[in-house]
């Protein structure tokens, strides 16, 4: 039986991508750095450090990660009036709530960009906790953000329902055990979820679902 959702944010709670690849690409064009070759999903569900491990050696080699990190951080910060909320998100978040439904937000983004959606949510103060990247000693797609989000909440992983709308985030959520629902945001191959949602009021239904389950 479900007892718990944990949520990724970005593309799955917030449509926060566009403006990610905004700031990549605003950091990428100080430097004279062409990433036109590769196709704008390339980076969905990857943590900022493996953007950076991947474009490394198109910087220049004096450039070291923290500080290009900070200047693609504070594009985001300063440009985040334009995220766009996912459809419903802050709805279903606050019903689960009032239904007494634990929940987290398992994210692999770093922690100022994690409060900042959240805040951005309205849903900061209903969560009983928030993981960034910067949590955990590795991110995903290794199953430890999802191990430590169970163990926070103090239920066993098969009890929690992940949402999640990449790739690293499902085959994370899913080597830690847990149920996962995909969100058909970003056209991902869903085939290692347990479900496929294109709503999340979908959630409700999932939900009800595993509990008729588990009384038959």
């Amino acid at each position: 039986m479900i007892k718990a959702v944990a949520w990724d944010i970005d593309g799955t709670l917030v449509d926060s991508e566009p403006l990610h690849l905004k700031s990549l690409i605003f950091v990428c064009e100080k430097y004279n750095v062409d990433i036109s070759d590769l196709p704008d999903e390339n980076f969905i569900g990857v943590n900022l450090y493996g953007v950076w491990k991947a474009l490394q050696k198109r910087f220049p080699a004096n450039l070291e990660f923290d500080d290009w990190a900070n200047q693609i951080n504070n594009f985001y910060f300063a440009n985040s009036s334009a995220l766009t909320m996912t459809p419903h998100a802050s709805e279903v978040l606050h019903e689960l709530h009032i239904l007494g439904v634990l929940q987290a937000a398992v994210s692999n983004s770093n922690r100022s960009v994690v409060d900042i959606n959240l805040a951005a949510l309205g849903v900061t103060k209903i969560l009983n906790f928030s993981l960034s990247l910067e949590d955990v000693k590795k991110g995903k797609p290794n199953p430890i953000p999802y191990q430590l989000a169970a163990k926070k909440l103090g239920v066993k992983p098969y009890e929690i329902l992940a949402v999640e709308d990449s790739n690293s985030g499902i085959i994370s959520a899913r080597r830690a055990g847990l149920m996962v629902a995909a969100v058909n945001i970003h056209g991902c191959s869903q085939t290692a979820a347990d479900f496929s949602i294109s709503s999340l009021k979908e959630i409700f239904n999932l939900i009800t679902t595993e509990k008729l389950k588990n009384n038959i």
